[in-house]
């Protein structure tokens, strides 16, 4: 059986030179490495009393929806502003060039839910950080992040020093 990083494809000087790109999109055109990306997160989960699954646009959908499904929790998708069409409770954070806002309804986390948040990298630690931020902002606490792949080297690891994280393929650079 394959590990699941020989399913991942690494695109040297993408988007820029000395760059390597972990595409993800080769775990999704595989039957067997998406069923493993899968598996790997629900395994996370094991043991952990949660009530919520949330997900971060789009990636986090991917890989949410099926973890919420298999284990049968709600799923709350957190979405670029804009997005969502009822009442919403908004986060804006920093990007390497300028700023993005997140956005989640604010009847989807009641106070006292325990939330897993879901995504497929962990990188800077941002786009989960402002996640996390919405979900508290709403009462609820985030028990887990959970991440199919994460790039050590940019240390969104340490940003988010005060949440449980396990991820699923670590690669030591940027």
């Amino acid at each position: 059986m394959k590990k699941l990083e020989e399913y991942v494809t690494s695109i040297p000087d993408f988007p820029q030179k000395g760059i390597i790109f972990r595409d993800i999109t080769s775990i999704l055109q595989d039957a067997d490495g998406l069923q493993l990306a899968i598996d790997s997160l629900q395994k996370f989960l094991e043991g952990v009393d949660f009530d919520v699954i949330a997900g971060t646009e789009s990636r986090g959908f991917i890989f949410g929806v099926p973890v919420a499904y298999n284990l049968h929790k709600p799923f709350v998708p957190v979405r670029k502003k804009g997005k969502l069409p009822r009442e919403t409770v908004s986060q804006t954070y920093d990007l390497e060039y300028g700023s993005a806002t997140i956005e989640m309804h604010k009847d989807a986390i009641k106070p006292g839910d325990r939330v897993v948040l879901v995504d497929d990298l962990i990188a800077t630690g941002g786009t989960i950080e402002a996640a996390a931020k919405l979900v508290e902002q709403l009462g609820g606490e985030v028990v887990k992040m959970i991440f199919v792949m994460e790039l050590a080297g940019l240390k969104g690891r340490e940003r988010l020093k005060g949440y449980d994280i396990d991820s699923a393929i670590i690669y030591e650079g940027k």
